[in-house]
């Protein structure tokens, strides 16, 4: 559909013959915003490395003209500790006030400062870490076999997935930080993405300092934001939760966070 509200029959059949120009066929030059116009729009959208939302909205618009997409608009300065405290009803006020501007500077510096990246990355905090603090994974039934024999983090030792390769590993390279990084080969990749070297694998506590924390959180979810949008334009949270976490944990939680905050920013 067209962002605009109401487009006019020449507005939709100018779309229309833009699509037709770029080689994306639409069908008939109607004026009405069908299924098939929809689908042109989609595919011209993949084709230009736009989110593929079938919306024609500033940057489609831009890219249908030939122009450089308009930046993503900038929510950053929108968010306050006092929004994130209704995000985080159950947070101290001092430790958002304390944390939250960390965040906010790594997510801009890494241009994922739109309104769903960063309400993405809070909700990604408030399922891992309620408290709003960088913290490292405790002992659970999913990373510590039963076995009196057995040591903290065992079952994370050799998974190939993780990276990890040693007794040892999985203690080392445990989750941390907001994000939850977790295994070896994560700590090697997003540490030398925020510019740390090889530091991450030497010294993994690292990743509980809280503007190392933050700056792992926008690596991370970077690396995801195009499947991560084209789940929020589904409307499916829980999908947009599992690209980060892998499964549904703190899923309600993150829900939550991520209503709230939406509906205040609206």
């Amino acid at each position: 559909m067209m962002a605009m509200t109401r487009p006019t029959k020449a507005e939709v059949q100018e779309v229309q013959q833009k699509l037709r120009d770029k080689g994306f066929n639409p069908g008939k030059i109607d004026g009405i915003f069908g299924l098939g116009t929809q689908a042109a729009v989609m595919a011209f959208q993949a084709s230009e490395g736009l989110l593929v939302d079938g919306v024609v909205g500033p940057r489609t618009a831009a890219a249908l003209d030939g122009k450089k997409p308009k930046p993503l608009e900038n929510v950053i300065d929108e968010i306050s500790p006092a929004i994130v405290s209704r995000m985080f009803p159950h947070t101290p006020l001092l430790n958002i006030k304390r944390n939250l501007p960390p965040v906010l500077s790594a997510l801009e510096a890494a241009e994922m400062h739109d309104r769903p990246m960063v309400l993405m990355a809070l909700a990604t905090i408030r399922a891992e870490t309620e408290s709003f603090e960088p913290i490292a994974e405790g002992l659970s039934r999913y990373n510590t076999s039963p076995d009196p024999k057995g040591h903290p983090f065992d079952l994370y030792d050799f998974r190939k997935d993780l990276g990890n390769k040693a007794v040892g590993d999985g203690a080392k390279f445990r989750g941390r930080g907001y994000v939850q990084l977790t295994g070896r080969f994560n700590y090697d990749k997003y540490g030398k993405a925020v510019g740390l070297g090889n530091k991450l694998v030497s010294d993994p506590d690292l990743a509980c300092d809280p503007e190392i924390a933050g700056r792992l959180l926008a690596a991370f979810l970077h690396d995801k934001e195009r499947a991560i949008k084209e789940a929020l334009v589904d409307g499916d949270i829980a999908r947009a939760r599992r690209l980060v976490n892998g499964g549904t944990h703190g899923l309600d939680r993150f829900a939550e966070a991520y209503e709230i905050g939406n509906r205040l920013l609206s």
